[in-house]
């Protein structure tokens, strides 16, 4: 199968071959996945990322819009508003959405960890979790610089009111912790609401569903 938009670096060219009906049939690793409902952000988030994930989880909707979607993130975070995307189309979809953080769900890979189904958010032992407030920079005319200003105070509110949504936390509390980077544990991000809980193996999570 052909690969489509941006693909994390390290599984990129890799290939399994499966027996089906008689014939080998060859998947990238992705696309493979995929088969078992399963979407991996193992990247910085971008638009090319975004489009592809929307892709697969509108698919994964249209095949059985009952059956849960899991996605695994190792993300250093990324453009906002390709991660509110994503967000949004979780949120759109019927399906249950699963997330797990493994290494790093940074930024707005942390906003997309903790935007899962409530009860199915979780966190491998040796992952950590960090949030933050929204970083960038404008140039040109005073007045481009304003606008730009304007809009990064407004993504500010909109991925605070998210994370207050979702954490249970106040609008305060999340302003608050998040004013600088905020690094946690897994078992510090659980306490905070951010997941659901720490797993240690998959069978953990599958006693969830």
């Amino acid at each position: 199968m052909r690969e489509i938009g941006s693909r994390a670096a390290q599984v990129q060219g890799v290939s399994v071959i499966e027996k089906e009906g008689g014939s080998l049939i060859q998947f990238d690793l992705l696309s493979r996945l995929l088969k078992d409902r399963i979407i991996f952000i193992g990247e910085q988030i971008s638009d090319p990322l975004a489009n592809y994930v929307i892709a697969q989880m509108l698919y994964l909707q249209m095949q059985d819009p009952s059956k849960d979607i899991s996605i695994y993130i190792n993300s250093p975070g990324g453009s906002v508003t390709a991660g509110l995307a994503i967000y949004d189309t979780m949120q759109f979809i019927s399906c249950d959405v699963n997330t797990y953080c493994m290494g790093m769900a940074a930024s707005m890979g942390s906003v997309l960890l903790t935007a899962g189904t409530k009860g199915k958010r979780f966190a491998l032992p040796n992952s950590h979790i960090m949030i933050h407030q929204v970083s960038g920079g404008a140039q040109g005319t005073a007045s481009d610089v304003e606008r730009t200003v304007e809009f990064m105070y407004s993504l500010k509110k909109r991925l605070n009111a998210i994370l207050a949504k979702h954490t249970g936390k106040t609008i305060e509390e999340i302003e608050r912790d998040s004013d600088r980077d905020n690094y946690m544990t897994a078992e510090e991000g659980a306490a905070y609401g951010l997941v659901d809980q720490v797993l240690v193996n998959k069978e953990d999570a599958d006693e969830k569903k």
